[in-house]
């Protein structure tokens, strides 16, 4: 009977795929070319998930197949041997900051057993709240702004001035912005990355108490698989951009008013999540390079355990371009 479900501690082959793809990457910061920076990460980390012994498909990727020549939704990798597991990948997370020298770029991905992913189809966008550990189960999607601050506030013990919530710095958070300022929280706006931004809740460090606003819905499935390994929540609710969305809804069935809980995103606790920076940022440092070699700095967790690693390696780029055929320099 072939292996469904992912049984060994598969969080360091992880590891492997985001700093690859950042070592590739990161010597395009501040070059201003998006795409060459993108093509950079995916071709390193399609090499390594195929080393990788799985059956996996890509829920979360980087289209569809006729936009997206590698890494695409329904790409198969691996080995074609050991377990059947879906994958949501972000090569890059913050491609703009890192083609323009700004911080908070990392490489990011995540492994569940197949058929607990959630696949948000043509809905790239989601309403979100994420909090961590000690305030999960307080917050609530459809709750006022001033409510959910003040819940999160009695859980951890402290006022809502004492609170810093995460807001993507985008126009259409205006609105979510004033009601924060009224209800008399702290406010970090962050360019892009609300990957690092729903997982700095879960540091323990006080960098962020809640992520807040709409991002993306991939980055929102691979938020959760981070969350679910450091026992975080993170609730969205898909977010129509145009007519043509709530039409194409309808015709599908999809309820844009149902919340998306914990369950709805990631259905397993037998969830792998790795993330490496490519530029620093408040939850990672970016890579750094020096003669014949570079530093990256990581993470990595294991959902069945609960275990949270932070791995900070030393590359001889000489000596990987033996082995590989990737361009490390």
């Amino acid at each position: 009977m072939p292996n469904t479900t992912p049984t060994r501690n598969l969080a360091f082959d992880l590891v492997r795929v985001t700093e690859a793809a950042a070592l590739a990457a990161g010597r395009m910061m501040g070059r201003g070319d998006k795409n060459g920076a993108d093509k950079a990460a995916v071709d390193a980390m399609r090499v390594m998930l195929n080393s990788i012994s799985m059956r996996g498909t890509i829920i979360i990727g980087e289209g569809e197949k006729d936009e997206a020549p590698m890494l695409y939704n329904g790409e198969k990798l691996g080995t074609g041997e050991g377990p059947e597991v879906d994958i949501a990948v972000d090569p890059i997370e913050g491609t703009r900051p890192l083609a323009y020298g700004l911080w908070n770029s990392i490489s990011t991905v995540a492994l569940a057993p197949r058929g607990t992913m959630f696949n948000p189809g043509p809905f790239v966008y989601m309403n979100k709240i994420a909090v961590g550990p000690v305030a999960r189960h307080a917050v609530d999607i459809d709750a006022p702004v001033s409510d959910n601050l003040n819940k999160v506030a009695k859980a951890k013990g402290v006022k809502v001035e004492d609170l810093t919530v995460v807001v993507l710095d985008r126009p259409r958070h205006q609105e979510l912005i004033t009601q924060i300022r009224m209800a008399g929280a702290r406010i970090k706006l962050i360019p892009d990355g609300d990957v690092a931004g729903a997982l700095m809740t879960s540091m323990g460090d006080n960098t962020a108490d809640l992520l807040m606003g709409v991002g993306g819905t991939p980055e929102g499935v691979l938020a959760a698989a981070g969350l679910r390994c450091m026992g975080g929540e993170i609730i969205g609710k898909l977010y129509p951009r145009n007519q043509r969305e709530l039409d194409l809804a309808k015709e599908m069935g999809v309820d844009f008013e149902k919340p998306l809980t914990m369950d709805d995103l990631i259905s397993s606790d037998n969830v792998f999540f790795a993330a490496t920076g490519i530029t620093t940022g408040d939850y990672l440092r970016g890579v750094t390079y020096f003669k014949d070699g570079a530093r990256t700095d990581s993470v990595v967790m294991r959902g069945l355990s609960g275990t949270v690693r932070r791995v900070i390696s030393t590359h001889k780029l000489s000596k990987l371009m033996r082995i590989s055929s990737i361009k490390y320099k």
